[in-house]
């Protein structure tokens, strides 16, 4: 007995074995091992230099087989967790990856929670150097998350997690702005290196965009989290929450997704082809191709969108006006491309949801000079900050200024459209903001030469025709304005409303819709309603993150006395099995009658989707029957609205700097357009040089010395020094030539 115990003693991979067959048997054993460790740990807290390479043997064996002890073992996670966050400065780097492997594996085998393994993960991220150990923890974390979230949302590992995020983005919010400025770039780290440098909150700001883009969070609560980091004093937080908002592609190669990038499958053929050829090899190809095949399908696969971040934005007009504070107070510290990029978001916050920050356009104007660095991305966020609520008193001055600057004979035909566009996009949003005399002068560029000018006033010109053409001259106006305007058709002043709205457009064609589904089907059993009320909302549910801990989140019941004629239903079917009296409006149907189906149902986005579906069928059925152009008008109208709806929300609702500087010649290309170009060409085509002595024979070979002399012109050989020669040869040299050649011509004949 005594041999056994020195023999499991020193080998411990053996001992690991055999207490996962039998743990009953082998206590003694590894409660012998416990006490080692434990002894062994207090003097590594001490020396972290002594004894480690058996301090990790001990780590790794009692967590293998720490669920085989759970009792004896409740203390060993806070151990591990304790010396990685306490002494993660004195540990050596294998010491570090040995304690987070054994962390994540107690996680894998249930010996702790989600939440106990994040806790400890989390503060290492910003702390650790190695980019192998760092990748894994991000690995880890995301994977984590991810697989608590796959079949239904864990609201309470979310919450636990996005109150640590939450507090990481909020743990250097008080230091001073820096800027990017200049020598405020190079600034110099404070005793507080981490947060100095805002670690803590930019990997806070990755993972949480990560976690968005992977679809695994798609609530308000990771758009707060980015939100924050907005006004964080470090730069780069800022600057990486402010593109999360953006949609900018730059941001995407913070993300550790090895999925995007399949394996290359000719790659692993060729690999297969030139290596030994082993079973085992062939197994893990046919393996990574399978994984190469799933991924392509998955890529082609429809994906679902999410409701952008902008839309789930909490108050976004404190968020505006905080952006256009932190823009204005900070101005001689950022850069300009900061200043640009916190310029951007304010307009598109405006523009989504229609907020006024009137302070911004005074601010802007001193940027709206043609030789201002990126002009036309600060003529976008000042196009896509206006909307019809925007005061038409607060962009009068920046119509006049752009006209002033930038349209005028001065300056190039480049800038003058530049400037037309801008103010046709201003105005396209908020008509009002026009003066009839501007609008007189900058009209008349549609006789200019240029294409783009022309196109600009042209386009600035259409657009007034249609919505005031009162502003415009009578020849101007054109036929179309001129007989609407001859009909009494005025647009409405600023502030003014159109009638109030009494009912949904087309409701009509879906109520008679539903009414013939009942006629056919009326005998349909009453017990199919709740699942045709959940079909309908299929796809269209919005996740929220409930307090309750309960996961099945649904209609609240609510006692309604009296209220039984109120149908909360999506179905066609639901409806009681005696058919109700047709009324006179059924039995006559007027065209300008009013429907009641908004006030006896809840209409849910499948029947707005068949809503549009029924409007379209009518509006074809209409062109059919001679409707003419307004008929054809409303159908691209309503096709336009379907694709948007199955496409979802985009980034067209916004303009580009190509809608504002227009049509232009071909602009120069730089080098590597000009390398793809010439590589272009260079496809299909054989490669420069003389093929005829590889083409003509049949073993492909360059041609002979003798064969290129032949080939030489006269000239060339008249003056060769071989020609040169001959004519310096003595008489001596001659004959000896002659006597070789006839030895040579002797030996020939034989």
């Amino acid at each position: 007995m005594g041999g056994r115990g020195v023999l499991l003693t020193s080998n411990l991979p053996q001992l690991q074995n055999l207490i996962k067959r039998d743990p009953a048997a082998y206590k003694e054993e590894f409660l012998q091992q416990w006490n080692h460790y434990d002894s062994i740990r207090q003097i590594f807290q001490i020396n972290p230099d002594e004894q480690a390479q058996h301090f990790r043997e001990l780590v790794s064996f009692i967590s293998q087989v720490a669920q085989c002890y759970p009792k004896e073992t409740k203390d060993f996670p806070s151990h591990l967790s304790t010396l990685l966050l306490e002494n993660y400065g004195t540990l050596t780097p294998d010491t570090r990856k040995t304690l987070v492997q054994n962390l994540v594996m107690l996680r894998n085998k249930d010996v702790i929670t989600s939440i106990e393994l994040l806790k400890s993960l989390f503060p290492l991220l910003p702390r650790t150097t190695s980019s192998t150990l760092r990748s894994f923890i991000r690995k880890t974390i995301l994977s984590d998350i991810r697989t608590a979230n796959l079949r239904t949302k864990n609201h309470k590992l979310n919450r636990a997690v996005q109150a640590m995020l939450f507090t990481m983005v909020e743990r250097g919010m008080d230091a001073e702005v820096v800027g990017d400025k200049g020598k405020l770039r190079s600034a110099g780290p404070t005793s507080d290196k981490t947060a100095n440098n805002g670690e803590d909150a930019m990997w806070a700001v990755i993972l949480t965009k990560e976690l968005w883009r992977k679809g695994i969070w798609t609530d308000a609560k990771p758009v707060s989290i980015v939100a924050l980091g907005c006004f964080h004093p470090v730069m780069k937080v800022q600057s990486a929450s402010i593109h999360f908002f953006l949609g900018s592609d730059d941001e995407k190669e913070d993300s550790d997704d090895e999925e995007d990038e399949g394996p290359d499958v000719r790659a692993l053929h060729h690999r297969r082809e030139v290596n030994k050829k082993r079973r085992g090899n062939d197994k893990k190809l046919q393996k990574q191709l399978n994984a190469a095949k799933k991924k392509k399908y998955n890529k082609n696969a429809p994906t679902t969108p999410n409701f952008p971040a902008l839309q789930l934005l909490n108050d976004p007009q404190t968020f505006a006006e905080k952006l256009y504070d932190n823009l204005s107070r900070y101005d001689k510290r950022f850069s300009l491309e900061h200043k640009i990029l916190i310029m951007q978001l304010l307009s598109r916050v405006m523009g989504a949801h229609k907020l006024c920050v009137l302070s911004f356009y005074t601010y802007i104007i001193k940027y709206l000079a043609y030789h201002q660095l990126r002009v036309p991305s600060i003529l976008v966020a000042l196009a896509q900050s206006v909307h019809d609520l925007t005061p038409p008193d607060a962009l009068t001055p920046v119509v006049q200024k752009l006209a002033a600057e930038f349209v005028h004979p001065g300056v190039g035909s480049e800038v003058i459209a530049a400037g037309i566009n801008s103010i046709r996009e201003v105005c396209r949003r908020q008509p009002w903001a026009m003066e009839e005399d501007l609008l007189g002068d900058l009209v008349e560029y549609r006789r200019s030469r240029d294409k783009a000018v022309t196109a600009a006033a042209r386009g600035l010109l259409q657009l007034y025709r249609e919505v005031n053409p009162g502003m415009l001259k009578r020849r101007e106006r054109g036929k179309d304005a001129s007989i609407g305007m001859g009909k009494g058709g005025q647009p409405l002043p600023f502030g003014h409303s159109a009638d109030a709205a009494v009912d949904i457009e087309g409701l009509m064609l879906l109520e008679d819709h539903l009414q013939k589904l009942r006629e056919e089907d009326i005998g349909g059993a009453n017990s199919d309603g709740e699942d045709d009320e959940a079909a309908a909302w299929e796809g269209w549910d919005v996740e929220t993150d409930s307090d309750s801990e309960s996961e099945s989140v649904g209609w609240i019941d609510v006692d309604s006395e009296g209220d039984d004629n109120v149908e909360v239903s999506d179905s066609e079917d639901e409806q009681e099995l005696a058919p109700k009296p047709p009324t006179e409006s059924e039995t006559n149907p007027s065209p300008n009658r009013t429907s009641t189906l908004a006030t006896t149902k809840i209409l849910t986005p499948a029947d707005f989707a068949l809503l549009n579906d029924l409007r379209i069928q009518a509006a074809t059925k209409a062109i059919e029957s001679g409707g003419g152009s307004k008929a054809k008008r409303k159908l691209a109208t309503l096709e336009a609205n379907k694709k948007a709806m199955q496409t979802g929300p985009s980034d067209g609702t916004f303009i580009s700097e190509n809608d504002i500087l227009g049509p232009r010649k071909k602009a120069k290309a730089d080098y590597a357009e000009r390398i793809a170009s010439i590589e272009k060409g260079r496809e299909g085509r054989e490669k420069y040089g003389s093929l005829k002595g590889k083409k003509n024979k049949e073993s492909p070979s360059s041609s002979t010395n003798r064969e290129k002399a032949r080939n030489k012109p006269i000239m060339m050989i008249l003056s060769s020094g071989a020609v040169r020669g001959k004519k310096k040869a003595s008489l001596r040299e001659k004959q000896q030539k002659l006597r070789a050649h006839i030895e040579r011509a002797k030996k020939s004949n034989h």
